[in-house]
């Protein structure tokens, strides 16, 4: 599935095929959470800022909607009209983030949900058959994402548990005909024919925890490995130099995902170190608040600044997208001030397109040998 096209020291260029089209790597994948990017995007929108994947998550759409109830109207391409590549989360970054409405034992997880507090229960089986519900692409193990820090006895036994769900993950993946199950007779976009399922490393800020997991999970020979529960409490250079001695096991052949990352600095840096594929809200979380990508000065402006308040400048004149074209500061501004929900959707639009041609200024220039000058340049403005 996985095809490495050229490598500048570690830094790859490759393309991932999938039942929904070929990924370029490396790849942002664009949040849609709940099926949807926060900032009243639909999947026109994610079209036109050049998202390739859209990355949707396991847990809240199996609180609701409910996982049934998008099976029966065809998965989640059909739902929410979205043609291209999805992943899955599987619903483990949600032992960390509800940490205080969840119990964790050997069989799974029990979660209060955060909706309206009923009991939900999800083991690594239930996972793999709620995303085999919502028809992705690429599914993730269910696992636990562990604070940094936390102590090494319980980072060791959570390390150790994860690995036994990633096998029950498999299994289940296996017994169940994955990928089948959500295709209606009357669906005019059928969900993936088949998924990947790609494997998690753990480990917090230890590096040998983190090097034997990575190497246990190898060896079961996944389609992809991803390296998560980083970005949820280390410094950035811990998080580089976790990534640098994982990196060094994960088999070249497959894709690899940094879960959760991060700023364009974090991104680039990342690639430079191997990886393949990235996520995160920051994007669009950032836009909701105003702070707004550019290609120059600091990187980045605040558009509720009253400098901008008569500032007749699009965000960045450097910008191709929509907003750019045809939308000033001083408007945008303006929209903010005013509490109107454009203000977010135009704010959000232009920083996923900023982030998606960061991806394609970052492919581009591994497939001429300019990935050097790109991080340079990048670095020294941000």
């Amino acid at each position: 599935m996985f095809k490495l096209i050229s490598k500048d020291n570690k830094a790859r260029r490759g393309e991932y095929l999938t039942s929904h089209g070929v990924i370029e790597t490396p790849v942002f994948m664009n949040v849609a959470t709940q099926a949807a990017v926060k900032g009243a995007l639909s999947s026109e929108d994610l079209k036109n800022v050049h998202c390739q994947v859209a990355l949707a998550n396991t847990y809240h759409l199996h609180i609701r909607p409910g996982d049934e109830l998008i099976r029966k109207q065809g998965g989640l391409h059909n739902f929410m009209a979205w043609d291209g590549p999805i992943l899955t989360d599987s619903g483990g970054f949600q032992i960390f983030s509800l940490a205080g409405l969840r119990k964790i034992t050997e069989e799974g997880v029990t979660f209060s949900s955060h909706v309206d507090g009923r009991s939900v229960f999800m083991s690594p089986e239930d996972s793999m058959r709620i995303q085999n519900n919502l028809g992705a692409d690429i599914v993730m193990a269910f696992d636990e994402c562990v604070e940094i820090p936390s102590p090494r006895e319980y980072v060791e036994e959570s390390c150790a548990r994860t690995y036994r769900w990633l096998v029950r993950c498999r299994d289940e993946m296996g017994r169940s005909g994955f990928g089948t199950a959500c295709v209606p007779a009357s669906s005019a976009c059928a969900p993936a024919s088949s998924a990947d399922l790609f494997g998690i490393n753990q480990g917090a800020a230890f590096e040998d925890l983190r090097i034997s997991h990575m190497k246990r999970i190898a060896e079961l020979d996944l389609p992809g490995y991803a390296i998560g529960g980083l970005a949820v409490g280390e410094t950035t250079r811990q998080m580089y130099d976790i990534v640098e001695i994982v990196e060094e096991f994960m088999p070249e052949d497959k894709p690899r995902y940094l879960m959760g990352v991060g700023t364009p600095s974090n991104i680039i840096e990342a690639v430079a170190r191997g990886i393949d594929f990235f996520d995160c809200v920051m994007p669009a979380r950032n836009g909701r608040h105003g702070k707004l990508y550019t290609w120059s000065g600091d990187g980045y402006i605040n558009i509720n600044n009253e400098q901008y308040k008569e500032d007749s400048e699009p965000i960045d004149t450097e910008c191709g997208c929509s907003v750019c074209s045809k939308y000033s500061r001083s408007y945008i501004r303006h929209l903010f001030k005013a509490g109107e929900m454009l203000a977010k959707r135009l704010a959000v639009i232009h920083n996923l397109y900023f982030y998606n041609t960061l991806m394609e200024r970052i492919r581009e220039s591994l497939d001429n040998g300019t990935f050097n000058e790109l991080r340079r340049v990048f670095n020294d403005i941000n």
